[in-house]
């Protein structure tokens, strides 16, 4: 009992001695009975314990700041500069990872173009020219084209998929459930990756671009399995919107829209745009004058013209010498007129294809169009809207 009280008593003292900074170190011998005399003093142990912390951070810091300050990297400052006129949509449509990336290259680079970033458009070209010292060229808009007609309602499906609507999901159900192994699958993934919101699904599940706010970043075209989506130039607006390279009749059954590769738009052809190859027609792009003839002559309006309704011809008289070259160039007969006598277009078989307008010696019929011109213009109508 009272070897007890005593053990008690030691306790609180033991607490009390700890409270002011002394604590006793433990008790030793049989039964606890003998109290060590030695004591650690704690205030000190703490003190050099955080002045040796404190010292160890010290050493360190001065390393790494000494490393840091060797091993640096010195930035050009007009990097930044260029990085804060970008968009920053980081979509990839200048051809780089990402807005720091292309900041970089248009700054150490002397060939990479000022103008690459088509979400900033005009004004931050000028800027990054400003920055670089290069000359602002201006580059030709380029938009997505889907190049399939085959929606649900003009192409065969094989089977039912009732799987993720993803069409990188439903391509992995054999191919997907499109009776056309090239076709669009409509299940949205090209709507779900663009970062501007400019494609959007239609009633009948094909995928349709809003130009107005399309930047041809390219993400919708990576992003889809089917390799149905195009990047083209905007003044690029005749296009075969079809890829199946399967034979004529098995195209026709699988798809009422789809090329069966009949030559049609090879032989009507003035410029030698169009030719067949693995049972598909393709249009050359540096040939092709946009004038449309190739998609009124396909018999599965597998040709798409983005540029209609079309305007049509019209001869002023007072310039026209009646030279005959406007009938011997039209390809559907809509010029007439005899020799050295003001010629006319009858309005209801032009078609609006320009050809008559590239053709006249005296510059003399009006009311067509330049695809460039008119796709530059709305171009820069965008980029100051």
């Amino acid at each position: 009992m009272f070897n007890l009280d005593i053990n008690i008593v030691h306790e609180i003292v033991s607490r009390l001695v700890g409270l002011v900074g002394h604590i006793p170190l433990p008790l030793v011998g049989v039964g606890g009975g003998i109290e060590a005399k030695e004591t650690v003093d704690i205030v000190s142990t703490i003190k050099f314990t955080l002045i040796f912390i404190a010292g160890i951070g010290a050493i360190f810091g001065f390393g790494l700041a000494f490393a840091a300050k060797k091993f640096s990297v010195q930035m050009d400052p007009r990097i930044e500069q260029v990085r804060d006129v970008l968009a920053g949509a980081q979509c990839g449509a200048c051809g780089f990872a990402g807005c720091q990336q292309y900041a970089e290259a248009v700054v150490a680079n002397a060939d990479v173009k000022p103008s690459l970033c088509a979400p900033a458009g005009k004004h931050a070209a000028e800027l990054i020219s400003a920055i670089t010292g290069k000359k602002a060229v201006m580059m030709e808009p380029q938009y997505s084209r889907i190049m399939c007609q085959g929606d649900c309602k003009r192409s065969i499906k094989k089977f039912k998929y009732e799987g993720v609507r993803d069409c990188r999901a439903a391509v992995l159900a054999g191919g997907g459930d499109k009776s056309c192994a090239y076709g669009c699958l409509g299940y949205g993934t090209c709507q779900s990756v663009c970062p501007f919101d400019a494609i959007h699904m239609n009633e009948n599940d094909l995928p349709v671009v809003d130009m107005k706010k399309c930047t041809g970043c390219r993400k919708c075209a990576e992003a889809c399995p089917k390799k149905v989506i195009e990047i083209l130039p905007a003044s690029k607006a005749v296009l075969v919107a079809c890829h199946s390279k399967d034979k004529g009749a098995a195209t026709r059954k699988n798809c009422q829209v789809g090329c069966i590769a009949c030559g049609m738009c090879v032989k009507v052809c003035p410029f030698e745009a169009p030719s067949i190859t693995d049972n598909v027609s393709r249009i050359d792009i540096e040939k092709c004058r946009v004038c449309g003839l190739c998609a009124t002559k396909c018999p599965t309006h597998a040709i798409i013209d983005l540029l209609l309704p079309r305007t049509k011809a019209l001869i002023t008289e007072s310039k026209c010498i009646g030279c005959n070259m406007c009938m011997k160039v039209c390809p559907v007969n809509a010029a007439s007129g005899e020799l050295k006598k003001p010629h006319t277009i009858e309005q209801s078989k032009c078609i609006g294809c320009g050809i008559c307008v590239a053709k006249c010696p005296k510059q003399a019929i009006d009311g067509t169009f330049n695809a460039e011109e008119v796709f530059a213009k709305a171009a820069l109508k965008k980029q100051s809207a």
